[in-house]
């Protein structure tokens, strides 16, 4: 690589550094000259627009700005994220968009850094095409979304039995999973790393309400394996991607055995309360699935949601799963190539993201 290649490859690493801690060409100006290192916010420019560079000193500041390694700023970038479905409830400011895409890609990088350096193959995600089916069917629609489930249930041998842990489940099957600090007004997003590469990321504040944390992967999970009607409303494509990941969490065999085909009396708190804790599913969730399965009426969801948000439950509902959700492969493929002595313990640390 020559001078105006190394110029060009780390102005697009800082560039994305700044985006990746939310902050400004004026901000890490400032946060320069805290260290007391005087660099004008146009210097920067010229540095991200790859006409300068800077020199020992000033890497070595800019480092400990953005708390990166000076590796980071000459890994080779040959990875792109497309077609992202960010799922957010309430406006999600671009800039935290921005932060929150890089964060993921470069965690997205570094896996697929150590899958190279194990020769481990990413495995291939199943496919399920509904493209040409009618968009104003929504019957044929929400059936294509539940047999979409069951094919992957299928595909994954997973049975009809509650799922022990998704995010794990997610990563053994190829897909990459990275947790990012993020606000309450997001959730996750979902998309592909250089058109092959499934890859979702899912806000950290999720831990604190795992059920809500399995159903928003596999929401995820349904934009990724299914291809959708072009002309189709996103509305009506998040409600079927809400289908598909209910499926996933309680079969329609299951949810049957379990409440009955029909229940004209209504479902009791005990018996929701037992099946959150078994199957790691919101109550919400499950009456809205007994819905869709026609076991209870609309009108007795209504009603389950009119009480729900009069007795305080709108947030907080009884019940607790206590299931495991956290996925370590990434960080056993890292400490696997450092035993082997693939990679220098240097090496491993910067891959971690440790110092």
């Amino acid at each position: 690589m020559n001078t105006t290649e190394l110029k060009k490859a780390f102005g697009e690493r800082l560039r994305r550094a700044r985006l990746m801690r939310g902050l400004s060409l004026r901000e890490v100006a400032t946060q320069l000259a805290a260290a007391g290192k005087k660099l004008s916010h146009a210097a920067l420019q010229k540095y991200e627009q790859g006409l300068m560079g800077p020199d020992s000193g000033m890497l070595i500041a800019l480092c400990e700005v953005f708390g990166l390694e000076t590796d980071y700023f000459f890994r080779r970038s040959e990875m792109k994220l497309a077609t992202l479905n960010f799922r957010k409830r309430t406006a999600f400011p671009k800039k935290e968009q921005a932060r929150v895409r890089e964060e993921a890609l470069d965690y997205f990088e570094r896996y697929q850094e150590i899958e190279a350096i194990l020769e481990q193959p990413a495995g291939e995600l199943i496919r399920i095409d509904l493209s040409k089916a009618n968009p104003s069917d929504m019957a044929k629609l929400l059936a294509g979304a539940e047999d979409a489930a069951m094919r992957v249930r299928q595909e994954w041998k997973l049975g009809e039995d509650a799922l022990p842990n998704v995010q794990e489940m997610l990563e053994e099957h190829g897909v990459k999973v990275k947790e990012v600090e993020a606000a309450e007004s997001f959730d996750g997003f979902s998309g592909w790393a250089n058109e092959t590469l499934p890859v979702m990321a899912l806000a950290s504040w999720l831990n604190q309400d795992l059920p809500r944390k399995r159903f928003t992967a596999l929401h995820e999970l349904g934009h990724l394996v299914i291809t959708f009607p072009p002309a189709l409303a996103d509305k009506t494509v998040e409600n079927l991607c809400h289908r598909f990941a209910s499926a996933m969490l309680v079969p329609a065999a299951a949810m049957r055995r379990s409440l009955g085909a029909k229940r004209s009396d209504g479902v009791s708190a005990a018996e929701l309360k037992a099946m959150k804790e078994d199957w790691g599913i919101s109550i919400a969730a499950l009456m809205r699935r007994a819905a869709d399965l026609e076991i209870i009426t609309p009108s007795r969801l209504k009603n389950f949601y009119f009480l729900k948000n009069q007795n305080g439950q709108r947030k907080k509902e009884p019940g607790i799963w206590c299931g495991a959700e956290r996925a370590n492969r990434f960080s056993q493929l890292v400490h696997r190539a450092a035993a082997q002595e693939l990679i220098t313990r240097g090496k491993a640390a910067e891959l971690l993201g440790l110092t």
